[in-house]
């Protein structure tokens, strides 16, 4: 059955591309041509036809079509389209430059997308905002957030206030792979959760896959959020920055060879530390309490066919309590990418990147007590790419990907009196490798358009460390003993996987306006995290699958429905999912996640199931426009040993997630935006009855239940303010405007969890201790703020 999968692709592919010999072929670039940025998703079409194409992640478009004379236009959501009478009797090269369309008040932009694409396109449960959307929403202390942006879309979700990650359609934080400029990023977030790691000022694009996977992406279950880096204004020099009640930023960029060479260089950094050391005593002189980042990116256009991108980023987050205590985290991330052009249809991209996740904990200062530990995830990268414009509307994509894992779950040494213990935890090595195969194509004159494709994936546990054996549980929700264990070589395969990964996605045109979408895709994902934890922290653990886990798989299937109304003003849509888990990592009762060399032994995996439907309605034209989604869902369990063996709420299940997000624009120069967010409760594990001993009271589980509990709904109103002292005009080279916001508006304490505690005081002999259940609230009161965003060119 697989062969006979992999035959019919190769079959069907090749037969379109015989089809296509006689043609001729335009190709190019479509430039902003402001700073010379490439734009993605940019529309390129033969006007007074219906053939036309999009622009892919590098700006490029290849348009293959009969011979003549031809009106070529490009076009992009906020630009002026540009025209250009073409005479096509042989293969031709057309770059584009858009200029800004001064876009007025009657227009504002909402999403980077081309009028009708959502309807039009063959993917789905696809979300895309570009940066002037993500700019203008309401935004803690004022700072502009990607992450944050992101959970005001349907489908995804957090635990609670401040929590690092977030969630999709039923799946844990670490079954997102978030990439900058192809690299993972493992921990997102800078300052426990409350801002991302993506400074504002470096992003160009903004992209999240929740479903209908293309097969060119994998190592993860649940999405992709594929985040781009600008690549630097090939133009003029160009400054911008923000001044901000926490951090401040500054982001330079400028030509270092013109229209072919240029560099952007941005950095943030917090300033709590600095602000709050006048007023700290003599014991917390030396606290350290910051997060700073730096991204880079450089690229040279060596020709017409090849270009070079080098970008890196650096981010730390360092919280020291005076200098007898503290820890700290960040992401080191390297990327390079080589785009080639074969000949007018072939199109190629090679990465090459690196990526480092670490973190280390001290205690004490001296040579009789302390305490050090660090740790780490390291990966490094080689992914070729290939695109075949066979003709606008049949595109091969094939390439394949390798990955070599180091993890290092703790270096870590302890001295007790002068006595030096090493409690560190052997390191671990693995190798990922795939290969990928995706045919886009449209049938039956444009009516009906097909993206499918296979991916198929390997990975190897390798050897350098000892492999432990573990017998079976002596009960059900119990560790499992250890019975063996077996030196081995560095290399040496220990345990290896494969997995056959299809994906497809079919849309069908209704009328021009609507349409109907459907998709299925497996998933697999080969690295865990440990965590049993409501959230991700800086110290959690990642692990490879090893003969004691095995690897995570997904089924997801969704079908949906899209409408635009009232010339595109409104857009629509509706979807429906079922997503089918298996093999999900989970631990037994009271399991020791931390500094253990046997932690493998008190890992167990499950079943999980989610479920649900989504609605969105955006308005993206006229002086007032934003979004409404709603989403229903159910995500559930299913583990041995747990919960009675029966289906349990996974913590992060929201039964009802509602969003409002609006903009205003008030006059030529303000602006007033508005977000309001409901989310049910998510599930917590609370005692349902309990004892006395001793005199005092022992909270007892009955039942032993899983997540039997909710805490209260969540509920917040964000508003904020945009004023531009002097609006943009055409030779201002300074720009700056100020931003006024209130986060939490009406001061909701939403809860981050509950927990139940006796009751504070002595108890009275004779009489019941009285228990109470008490919240923890991150946010419980109004967080005004003030910024001053500016932008020198």
């Amino acid at each position: 059955m697989r062969k006979f999968y992999l035959l019919v692709l190769l079959t069907v592919a090749f037969a379109a591309a015989l089809g296509a010999q006689t043609r001729v072929t335009v190709k190019g670039y479509v430039r902003d041509a402001s700073n010379g940025e490439t734009l993605i998703g940019a529309t390129v079409f033969l006007n007074g036809t219906n053939k036309g194409t999009t622009t892919n992640e590098y700006g490029f478009y290849s348009l293959t079509v009969d011979p003549g004379q031809y009106t070529l236009v490009a076009s992009y959501l906020g630009f002026q389209d540009q025209r250009r009478e073409v005479d096509l009797l042989g293969n031709f090269t057309a770059d584009f430059e858009l200029s800004d369309a001064g876009t007025l008040l009657e227009e504002v932009v909402v999403v980077a997308e081309e009028e009708d694409q959502n309807v039009s396109d063959v993917q789905m449960s696809v979300e895309q905002l570009d940066m002037g959307t993500i700019e203008r929403l309401p935004a803690l202390l004022g700072e502009v957030d990607v992450l944050r942006s992101i959970q005001l879309l349907p489908g995804v979700t957090s635990v609670g206030e401040g929590a690092a990650g977030f969630n999709v359609r039923g799946g844990s934080i670490d079954q997102n792979l978030v990439i900058l400029d192809e690299a993972p990023v493992f921990n997102s977030s800078h300052l426990f959760g409350f801002f991302s790691v993506f400074n504002p000022d470096a992003v160009k694009n903004v992209k999240l896959y929740k479903g209908g996977i293309p097969s060119r992406y994998g190592g993860r279950l649940s999405s992709i959020l594929d985040v781009r880096m600008k690549e630097g204004n090939t133009k003029q020099f160009e400054a911008q920055g923000g001044i901000g009640t926490i951090f401040s930023r500054l982001s330079l960029e400028a030509p270092i060879v013109k229209d072919k060479s240029s560099f952007l260089l941005a950095g943030r950094r917090s300033y709590i530390d600095v602000l709050a050391a006048p007023f700290l005593g003599d014991d917390l002189a030396d606290t350290k309490l910051n997060f700073y980042d730096l991204t880079l990116k450089t690229n040279y256009r060596f020709s017409d066919k090849d270009q070079v991108f080098l970008s890196g980023y650096l981010g730390r987050d360092v919280f020291q309590p005076g200098d007898q205590a503290g820890f700290s985290w960040g992401n080191t991330t390297g990327t390079l990418r080589w785009n080639h052009l074969f000949n007018d249809r072939l199109f190629s991209n090679l990465t090459l990147y690196y990526s480092d996740y670490d973190y280390a904990i001290n205690f004490g200062s001296d040579d009789q007590d302390a305490f050090d530990w660090d740790a780490s995830i390291v990966n490094l990268s080689a992914k070729p790419e290939f695109s075949y414009f066979i003709t606008p509307e049949n595109v091969l994509r094939f390439g394949g990907q390798g990955i070599y894992y180091r993890f290092e779950p703790a270096n870590a040494v302890a001295i007790s009196d002068g006595d030096e213990i090493d409690i560190s935890i052997n390191n671990q090595w693995a190798v990922e490798s795939a290969v990928f195969l995706e045919h886009e194509l449209s049938l039956f004159t444009g009516k009906v358009k097909l993206n499918y494709g296979l991916r198929a994936s390997h990975f190897a546990y390798l050897g350098g460390r000892p492999v432990y054996e573990f017998g079976e549980a002596p009960a059900e929700g119990f560790a499992r003993p250890l019975t063996g264990i077996t030196q081995t070589e560095k290399g040496e395969t220990i345990k290896d996987w494969f997995n056959l990964e299809p994906r497809i996605a079919v849309q069908y045109q209704l009328t021009p306006q609507s349409s109907l979408k459907s998709s299925y895709q497996r998933t697999a994902q080969y690295i865990h995290l440990l965590s049993n934890t409501t959230a991700s922290i800086p110290l959690d653990i990642w692990t490879p699958s090893t003969n004691n886990i095995e690897p995570q798989l997904a089924d997801q299937f969704a079908i949906g429905y899209f409408r635009n109304f009232k010339d595109n003003a409104y857009e629509a849509s509706f979807e429906t999912y079922y997503k089918d888990f298996q093999q999900l990592i989970d631990y037994v009762d009271g399991a020791d996640l931390v500094l253990n060399e046997l932690v493998e032994g008190q890992v167990v995996s499950g079943d999980g199931r989610a479920y649900g439907a989504e609605v969105q309605v955006k308005k993206v034209k006229g002086r007032l426009n934003g979004w409404i989604s709603y989403t229903l869902a159910k995500t559930e369990r299913l583990t041995p040993g747990v919960n009675n063996n029966d289906w349990y709420p996974s913590r992060f299940d929201q039964t009802h997630n509602f969003n409002l997000t609006g903009f205003y624009e008030l006059t030529e120069r303000a602006s007033l935006s508005a977000t309001f967010v409901y989310n049910t409760g998510t599930p917590v594990t609370l005692a349902s009855s309990g004892y006395y001993q001793l005199g005092f009271f022992v909270p007892h589980n009955e039942g032993n239940g899983r997540n039997n509990f909710r805490i209260p709904d969540y509920h917040r109103l964000d508003v904020s303010i945009t004023l531009d002292p002097k609006p943009e005009k055409a030779g201002r080279r300074w720009q700056g405007q100020w931003i006024f916001g209130v986060y939490n508006l009406y001061g909701r304490r939403n809860a981050f969890t509950v927990a139940g505690t006796q009751s504070e005081g002595r108890p009275i002999l004779g009489q019941p201790i009285m228990t109470e259940s008490n919240q923890l609230s991150v946010v419980g009161s109004p967080i005004p703020s003030i910024s001053y965003n500016f932008k020198f060119k």
